[in-house]
């Protein structure tokens, strides 16, 4: 029941090269599920917008991977390296981009409705 969220600059799409978000979603959703060996229903959102690094424009990526505690820090921190292969793969070619991953567990305060 992974949670994942990719937060991208709207430069990249559109761009050539550029990022194709749905290809980047259909390979990315069944990784993290399978890594982490998740049951359940699991969600990916992608939201673009505009990036600034001290007033300039910039190209980038990141992906947050939430998941219910419990996974050991290494099952995550694997999961981290094969997300940002991933992204290599779909990014590598843009100039200038930067990527970033993060792995982390969800709050204690986290609820689902209806519950499974």
């Amino acid at each position: 029941m992974p949670h994942i969220d990719i937060d991208y600059s709207d430069r990249l799409v559109g761009a050539d090269p550029g990022l194709d978000v749905s290809a980047l979603v259909s390979e990315l959703h069944p990784l993290v599920v399978e890594r982490v060996g998740s049951v359940g229903v699991g969600k990916t959102f992608a939201r673009s917008s505009p990036s600034y690094v001290d007033g300039a424009t910039a190209p980038f990526a990141h992906v947050s991977v939430g998941l219910l505690p419990g996974r050991p820090q290494s099952v995550k921190n694997a999961l981290a390296e094969d997300v940002l292969a991933l992204l290599d793969k779909h990014l590598s070619g843009v100039p200038g981009v930067t990527y970033s991953v993060e792995v982390r567990d969800l709050d204690a305060s986290y609820r689902l409705h209806p519950t499974h």
